[in-house]
């Protein structure tokens, strides 16, 4: 079946004509000619009206992003607790993080709630999702031997002496690998008000992701010792304890973040 109009006297077909449209997009044709040549130097009549211009597009709402819808419902369930028990209760039955569904246990916190100093860790290892408990694995131990040369124990009754534990996440990452951050953003909400009911003196930050939680920064080895501000408090980065033991030289510059904590403590 041919089509009108001709080309040069021959009929075209529809699958000729694409054909030639698509070799003339192919050579670099971009735009339409007019069937007559258009002088486009020559100045328009200036009493001509001006061509009316075209209908704006409808502004169409941007469907919010799932994430956000995330975040919001953990912002809402944190809000919601006005006690520790009612907040770890909120955090377990929030399921919009994937990694509820592979860790084996909430690891919430551990130590003593009044406690002047508040430690927020990274994520569980598999320690810690096995006995759901912050700290609690090979690092843990190296952590309550750092603290306990300057008189702190999470076991201690005495709030003075005593140290709370938490980490920004509360359940195992797979294999240990570092938290994503959309895995941060949707627990913030949760250790914001953590941070809040608990009502510590001072924070120590441990590892990167806490920095990247309540600061915003990373880089644990340029922020280490330098007090800051997070959540309202102060704030001492200090060097995970997992990388301590993978670095023992670095435990030199822990001793002094330690000695500074102590001095701030007493001062």
């Amino acid at each position: 079946m041919t089509a009108d109009p001709t080309y040069r006297g021959f009929a075209l077909d529809a699958e000729t004509a694409l054909a030639l449209l698509q070799w003339q997009a192919e050579l670099g044709a971009d735009e339409p000619c007019l069937d007559a040549p258009l002088d486009r130097y020559v100045m328009p009549d200036r009493a001509e009206t001006p061509p009316a211009p075209p209908p704006a597009a409808p502004v169409v709402a941007k469907p919010r992003d799932e994430a956000e819808d995330l975040v919001a419902r953990a912002e809402a369930m944190a809000a919601a607790a006005t006690t520790l028990a009612e907040l770890a209760a909120a955090q377990e039955a929030f399921d919009g993080i994937e990694l509820k569904k592979g860790a084996r246990n909430f690891c919430f916190c551990d130590g003593n709630p009044g406690a002047r100093v508040m430690i927020i860790g990274e994520a569980p290892g598999e320690e810690e999702d096995r006995q759901g408990r912050p700290f609690v694995g090979r690092a843990g131990q190296l952590l309550d031997l750092m603290f306990g040369t300057i008189g702190l124990s999470r076991e201690a009754v005495d709030a003075e002496r005593g140290l709370y534990i938490t980490n920004v996440l509360t359940w195992r990452p797979p294999g240990n690998r570092r938290p994503e951050p959309a895995e941060i953003a949707m627990m913030l909400p949760f250790l914001t008000r953590h941070v809040e009911l608990a009502q510590p003196q001072l924070l120590v930050l441990m590892g990167n992701t806490p920095c990247i939680a309540a600061l915003n920064q990373q880089g644990i080895l340029k922020l280490r010792g330098k007090w800051t501000t997070a959540f309202g408090l102060p704030a001492l980065p200090m060097a995970h304890p997992a990388y301590l033991l993978r670095t023992p030289l670095a435990k030199r510059e822990a001793w002094a973040d330690l000695l500074s904590l102590s001095a701030r403590l007493e001062g």
